[in-house]
């Protein structure tokens, strides 16, 4: 009798139950997130930029795996709540039960520090929160929507976005800097040292928190409009203001990834390098000199294209993700909250996510991404899904009402297209004709997240609403709610009129 077959499989189980006691018996991972701001995909050496000049976050993507179908959302705030809520914005639960063109989520949402801290993590946030509503408190923001309120020990940063301007004196927008809940700045002026202050903040913290796991919330505004850069860096880069920018974001990661090495911290800290949104392009309000690039990809910020919501990404834990890898996967912002608290053994709440935890697939104990689908919205409206190559865009009008000021970067689409993202990433050939039962198969997605999460005109049966009332009352189609419809954009603006009070 051959017993070899069962001796095998024996000792395959012993292995697997001693790698399972190595793995209880490791600390939680040290998690330091660095998220830009209008960022875009081709704006790194390692994802193709020749002027702007990163040796450092180049080097990260060498030692690290670097994700070339990574996405987040197509503007500001709405990226930041599907970061942190790890769900598509349309299914958070906002105040009053409406849905604001930068996602306000409730104070009642569950979000990443939140679920970190249960498992005894430090958290800070330093840099631009945008997730807040207008209320009594620091800079008439409610403190219950504030940072501090969500799970974070410590925020050092702008409660909102820099302005929607190419330079300071074109506005009069001014974001205030708080620490915690105190207002330490009450009108930036100048955002030239913004990245330094910011760096020094957080090897001040890191340098604090050394000894127990940590989550570093590392938020940049820059290379959102008004640039700024410091004295070493302005002025330098062969691509002007933005490439400044970029460039002492890069020297400011090299000193993270320098400190975490210097606190003996390297080999238990992931690393993760992202952008919010797509760059900002919309000359001539905002110069071409103060914009990214999202090539190879048709669009930018705001658009429904995948320059809107396509952006790099690198993750980098030495010895535990590959290094040198590079993969078109499919994953988003949406899988990191999953995927953290796997990783530091939290057990998540009991309620929807739309993220999929993707540590098997970053540690390559599994070879294929837990997600399978991104829809694109805009605000709240499905304007296309991506499945595997193949991305269906969907009919619409130009500038949809529904959509606010944002929707004044989307086109008329007349009917459904089809395009292979593989073989055509710049989204030029509709093989919609060609291919009609792709299209029925992506449509059957489309429909299943009408129904769940909803659509310009319709509440989804898995949409959150916490507070009493009728849900969406600011839902009416084909027609601006009132409180955007009295907005007035300026040219180039593509966030508020508003004036931080």
């Amino acid at each position: 009798m051959n017993h070899l077959p069962k001796l095998i499989a024996t000792l395959f189980l012993l292995s697997s139950i001693v790698m399972r006691a190595e793995d209880t018996a490791s600390p939680p991972p040290n998690i330091i997130l660095i998220f830009t701001d209008d960022q875009g995909y081709e704006d790194l050496g390692c994802y193709g930029a020749t002027k702007i000049k990163t040796p450092n976050i180049d080097r990260m993507a060498s030692e690290g795996t670097r994700l070339t179908s990574f996405y987040a959302q197509p503007v500001c705030g709405v990226s930041r709540a599907a970061l942190m809520t790890g769900c598509y914005p349309i299914r958070i639960a906002e105040k009053k039960n409406i849905k604001n063109l930068h996602t306000e989520p409730s104070p009642q949402e569950v979000m990443i520090p939140q679920i970190l801290k249960s498992a005894g993590y430090a958290t800070a946030i330093i840099g631009k929160w945008h997730l807040g509503s207008r209320g009594k408190g620091p800079a008439n923001f409610d403190p219950a929507t504030m940072p501090n309120a969500k799970g974070f020990d410590y925020f050092y940063g702008t409660p909102v976005f820099n302005g929607f301007t190419a330079r300071v004196e074109e506005t009069k927008v001014r974001s205030p800097i708080l620490r915690n809940q105190e207002v330490v700045v009450a009108a930036v002026e100048n955002w030239d040292h913004i990245t330094s202050d910011y760096t020094r903040e957080a090897l001040s913290w890191l340098e604090a928190n050394r000894s127990r796991p940590f989550f570093l919330y590392l938020a940049h505004n820059m290379p959102h409009v008004p640039l700024g850069a410091s004295e070493n860096f302005k002025g330098k880069s062969a691509y002007g203001p933005y490439g400044d920018a970029i460039e002492e974001i890069d020297w400011s990661t090299g000193q993270i990834l320098a400190k975490i090495k210097e606190l003996g911290l390297d080999e238990n800290t992931m690393v993760i390098y992202t952008s919010d949104n797509g760059p900002w392009i919309e000359p001539p309000g905002i110069p071409l000199d103060h914009s990214g690039s999202a090539q190879p990809y048709r669009g930018a910020k705001m658009s429904a294209w995948d320059g809107g919501s396509r952006v790099p990404c690198i993750v980098r834990w030495p010895g535990k993700i590959p290094a040198g890898k590079s993969s078109d996967e499919i994953l988003s912002t949406m899988d990191l909250l999953p995927t953290f608290a796997s990783l530091s053994g939290c057990k998540l709440p009991e309620q929807t996510f739309d993220g999929a935890d993707a540590s098997g697939f970053l540690t390559e104990k599994i070879p294929t991404s837990p997600r399978d689908e991104y829809l694109y919205y805009t605000a709240t409206r499905i304007t296309g899904v991506r499945s595997g190559r193949w991305k269906l865009v969907l009919p619409r009008p130009a500038k949809p009402a529904d959509a606010g000021w944002w929707g004044r970067m989307i086109e008329a689409i007349p009917a459904n297209q089809l395009y292979d993202l593989t073989a055509d990433p710049g989204e030029t050939k509709d093989l919609a004709s060609q291919h009609p039962a792709i299209v029925a198969e992506l449509m059957k997605r489309v429909e299943r997240a009408r129904g769940e999460l909803g659509d310009f005109d319709r509440v989804g049966s898995g949409a959150r609403f916490f507070d009493d009332g009728p849900k969406r009352p600011d839902m009416k189609v084909g027609k601006l709610p009132k409180k955007d419809a009295d907005k007035k954009p300026a040219s180039g603006e593509a966030e508020t009129t508003e004036v931080p009070k």
